[in-house]
């Protein structure tokens, strides 16, 4: 066996995947965000089908008789309105929409109504093309930029102008009932549009806040838990160090006796893997495996330490209970030790051989706390130990 400490050189490096082969974590401010977008477009669909349904279509088929062509308002209704459908369960559910396409054909209604609603009916509401075709210019262009709705209505505002002096409708009062139709439509639509926006990025943000302070306060709590239990241990380890120096200096323990040296080292390995616990390294597991192999090989030792892969990030807890029997077996060890790490994404194995000798087996039943598994085995020739975690 080699005297000094050494490392396997050949790693066995798992390919990155999630323990569990689960979906990576939902940001909370997305998640947040998304569900405000949702009750926004919820609103719109209702707003957009609800107006044609319930309003234009009772004026449409009560002015019938004084409709210029009822037959192509009615058909244009109809359009629209599975067009309004189809847009508005494609973005309940999230899936994408050919917005300009649809925009598009619904310019192309816009004039063919006009006309066909004729000179009588412009300005009421069986003409439905101006109170409800912008409504759902905003259904299929949900999430696009609010320049995009705006040229849109602009367009819509341009058509409609076209189709009021196509009929002759040119005194100033008939213009500014237009401009009047055209300011109380678009701005209620764009209301609508930009405030969605604007509320599901406030929600973001607000959210994104809130999820930032709750994981500070989580991380203090959590880093006060961890100090007073390192506080709590180094007062277990201390005394049991202090006991054994206590009793070396009132001459009580004889320090060549090996059970006061099998406690000196003990003792010694258990500050020594305490310390190695708070270090910033990117193994924590080897690196406080490799403290204990260390104290044990300046003990006269020699111990070879072997590993395998990368462990995956543990908590110390798991860490402490992979690492701790292990660590009173080496205080234990006389003649030669191989520790070996074999890790993997959702498994981490530490395994040590030693040379069985006579005396009390000082090891204990073997065990399962649930996380990590030991076990212990003895045959008169070598002792091993195995702990085992699976994620």
């Amino acid at each position: 066996m080699s005297t000094e400490t050494t490392t396997a050189s050949a790693r066995a490096v798992p390919a990155a995947s999630t323990p569990g082969g689960g979906p990576p974590p939902v940001d909370p401010a997305a998640a947040v965000a998304a569900a405000s977008d949702g009750g926004a477009r919820i609103v719109a669909v209702l707003i957009a089908l609800a107006w044609h349904a319930a309003i234009a279509l009772p004026a449409a088929l009560a002015a019938r008789a004084e409709l210029a062509a009822p037959a192509v308002v009615l058909a244009g209704w109809l359009l629209v309105a599975a067009v309004g459908v189809l847009a508005g369960l494609r973005l309940l559910r999230g899936a994408p929409l050919p917005a300009w396409p649809l925009a598009a054909l619904l310019l192309v209604v816009d004039p063919v109504v006009f006309a066909a609603a004729g000179e009588r009916q412009l300005f009421t509401a069986a003409n439905w093309v101006w109170g409800t075709l912008g409504w759902f210019f905003v259904v299929v262009l949900w999430g696009r930029r609010a320049a995009g709705l705006l040229a849109v209505l602009g367009a819509h505002s341009l058509i409609a102008l076209a189709g009021v002096l196509g009929h002759g409708a040119t005194a100033p009062a008939d213009l500014a009932r237009y401009a009047m139709y055209v300011y109380a439509t678009a701005t209620l639509q764009v209301g609508v549009f930009v405030g969605s926006t604007a509320i599901a990025r406030l929600a973001r943000q607000r959210a994104g806040a809130a999820a930032a302070a709750h994981a500070a306060e989580a991380e203090r709590d959590a880093a006060e838990r961890a100090r007073r239990e390192r506080r709590a241990r180094l007062t277990l380890v201390s005394g049991a160090a202090e006991e054994v120096l206590a009793e070396l200096a009132d001459g009580r323990a004889d320090p060549t006796d090996p059970d006061v040296q099998r406690r000196a080292v003990l003792a010694a390995a258990r500050l020594r893997r305490l310390i190695a616990e708070s270090d910033d390294v990117p193994d924590p597991l080897l690196h406080e495996l490799r403290a204990a192999a260390d104290l044990a090989e300046r003990n006269g030792l020699p111990i070879d330490l072997v590993t395998i892969g990368d462990p995956p990030p543990l908590p110390v807890q798991v860490r402490r209970r992979l690492a701790e029997p292990l660590t009173a077996l080496l205080a234990d060890a006389r003649g030669w030790a191989r520790l070996t790490v074999v890790a993997g994404p959702d498994e981490v194995v530490v395994g040590l051989v030693t040379p069985d000798r006579a005396g009390p087996d000082t090891a204990g039943p073997p065990g399962d706390d649930g996380r990590v598994e030991y076990l212990y085995e003895r045959d008169g020739e070598i002792r091993w130990a195995q702990t085992r975690w699976r994620g």
